[in-house]
């Protein structure tokens, strides 16, 4: 794992956290920023990540075998990476029920009256919510074990993971906060989330050098899974609508801006 993937992993989510106890956060502009991550991530995934995992699978197949029977094997290939970025899917959507939507941008519950409308920051249960960010952000630093076939895919999908932990870093501290765990403690679960990604990120190497034959294969195969998750999470950030459904133009325009910048090459 290069410097520059474990300081992209690491220093983003403690410099925007502790951000939290120096400057006042803009809850609308916090929400635009998850916007931006959500079009980023899903544009990432349909033009570069998905591309390039079937790419490679078919080039290592077409390494290891040119016979007839290999046609069998790359069709099963195929349906394997279907089956994993569908198991990355459905994996977060058990993760979203111990951090409550925390990787969606979401700080505050709902009261409904037949009066008002009222938002409040929401309570939360510490060790669930760290035991759910943390396993999401050890599964995301997982691909970036070891270099990619691009380095500049491989740049994208590391800016695409820090602008995705900005707004998760800033609505972990704002929920500590305003749940009143001192800031030593507090300091120490930011480092511990932000550990997590690099963890996975080694954990993956050790694995693919010492224990898993075919490393090649393995590093697109968790690659799958991480699509599955950034797919339900950047849905997720889009499809959610604003209060009464009412269209928010300067969202839409940030969400292109998104998209967008995920199709810059670097």
């Amino acid at each position: 794992m290069r410097l520059i993937v474990f300081l992209g992993l690491f220093l983003p989510i403690m410099l925007s956290g502790l951000s939290v106890y120096f400057f006042k956060i803009n809850t609308k502009v916090l929400k635009l920023l998850v916007a931006f991550s959500g079009a980023y991530l899903i544009s990432l995934i349909f033009n570069e990540l998905v591309p390039q995992i079937y790419y490679a699978v078919d080039h290592i197949q077409h390494e290891h075998d040119a016979s007839c029977a290999h046609g069998h094997h790359h069709h099963s290939t195929h349906h394997v990476i279907g089956l994993l970025i569908l198991s990355g899917f459905f994996l977060q959507l058990i993760l979203d029920y111990l951090t409550k939507g925390v990787e969606h941008g979401h700080l505050e519950h709902h009261h409904e009256s037949h009066h008002n409308h009222t938002a409040n920051v929401m309570s939360i249960s510490l060790w669930p919510l760290m035991i759910g960010l943390c396993l999401h952000s050890f599964l995301e630093g997982m691909p970036l074990a070891r270099e990619f076939d691009s380095v500049e895919l491989q740049n994208k999908l590391l800016i695409g993971i820090i602008v995705h932990n900005i707004p998760i870093s800033i609505v972990l501290a704002t929920l500590m906060l305003h749940n009143n765990i001192k800031r030593p403690k507090a300091i120490i679960f930011l480092l511990i989330f932000a550990l997590s990604a690099p963890a996975g990120a080694l954990f993956t190497n050790l694995l693919g050098a010492h224990f898993i034959a075919d490393a090649d294969m393995f590093f697109k195969y968790t690659m799958a899974v991480v699509v599955g998750i950034f797919l339900h999470i950047s849905t997720t950030i889009l499809f959610e609508s604003d209060q009464n459904h009412r269209f928010n133009f300067i969202k839409f325009i940030v969400m292109v801006a998104g998209a967008l910048a995920a199709l810059i090459h670097f």
